[in-house]
């Protein structure tokens, strides 16, 4: 099968996940207790019942869910995620402004967690029986067993109190603001440090754990041993032949756990008051926002899509086997 009818097929897979989960993600929504025309109208200062009969109107409340779902549908296929309730904007427009600083957020996590903790996964397999293998060992089950807002709660207190080093909170200093170039760039970097580093210790135990049982697995195999017979250094054999091999398990577990990623950074955000799409998504479950959680939602199962058709494709690259399947 050609590359071409590959990529066709698993966007069409894509395509359906897509609306089921759209279709899932507004049910479960709409299940749940309370009235957002209710909300509003509070925060209007009113509440009477003409008032909010008016807003169920406005919005499209009124109409019975089937059609409020098949609207939802045609408008989303059309690019238009609705109007906010909370900020009477287009949601399309709100997830614009806090998308970039999500995606620098969990791709700077992920791209952190996978390299680091591939190369201390391969430094401990090369000596298992020695003291420093061990030392990963215990460091990546300790790292694993903390919830990432308790990690981030911690670094909070010592970089707020103890060591105050790095910024704890946002995304910019308030007196970087107008300011562009090399010295906003840092600025951004600097803030950037703790959320990053909250969100991906979890993950880099993880992967320094499966990087460093593949590798163990790999370099007992009879090629490698084929390999040290020829004479080949110990670092051609490990980071040329056996590493590639051992990256598939490590590529599919990141690929899988993107969903994971990404609820893990709405915790963060919200801990660090990170300005991103988790902090839009929990402005918006206090508001009883559907249009905006939705729009929050759709997006991040869109990009935890492409991430698994990304990760399914980067098979292809790692293992010549699997092309043209």
């Amino acid at each position: 099968m050609s590359v071409f009818l590959v990529v066709v097929r698993r966007l069409a897979w894509a395509i359906g996940l897509l609306v089921a989960v759209l279709a899932i993600n507004f049910l479960l929504i709409h299940a749940a207790p309370g009235d957002p025309a209710s909300v509003i109208a509070g925060e209007m200062g009113g509440g009477d019942e003409q008032v909010i009969a008016g807003i169920k109107k406005a919005y499209g409340l009124d109409q019975p869910l089937p059609m409020q779902f098949v609207t939802y549908i045609g408008k989303s296929l059309q690019g238009d995620l609705g109007q906010s309730y909370t900020y009477s904007r287009p949601v399309s427009g709100l997830i614009l402004d806090r998308i970039g600083p999500t995606i620098l957020l969990v791709l700077t996590a992920l791209v952190f967690a996978i390299a680091v903790g591939t190369l201390l996964g391969v430094f401990a397999s090369r000596r298992p029986d020695s003291f420093a293998s061990g030392a990963v060992t215990v460091l990546s089950l300790v790292g694993y067993a903390m919830p990432v807002f308790w990690t981030g709660i911690l670094l909070v207190l010592l970089f707020g109190k103890v060591w105050p080093i790095l910024p704890i909170a946002g995304m910019r200093d308030v007196r970087q603001f107008g300011v562009s170039g090399w010295s906003a760039a840092v600025d951004v970097l600097r803030h950037l440090v703790l959320p990053a580093l909250t969100l991906a210790i979890i993950y880099l135990a993880q992967y320094s754990r499966l990087a460093r049982a593949s590798m163990l697995e790999i370099l007992g195999s009879d090629y490698v041993r084929t390999a040290r017979a020829k004479g080949l250094s110990e670092w051609v054999i490990t980071f040329k032949h056996a590493l590639r091999n051992a990256l598939m398990p490590v590529v599919t577990i990141a690929g899988l756990q993107f969903g994971n990623l990404i609820s893990g950074a709405v915790l963060v955000e919200t801990v660090f008051s990170w300005p991103g799409l988790g902090t839009l998504a929990l402005d918006a479950i206090l508001g009883r926002d559907y249009p905006t959680l939705l729009g929050v939602l759709t997006f991040s199962s869109l990009m935890v899509i492409a991430a698994n058709l990304l990760t399914d494709m980067s098979y292809r690259w790692i293992d010549p086997r699997l092309r043209g399947k």
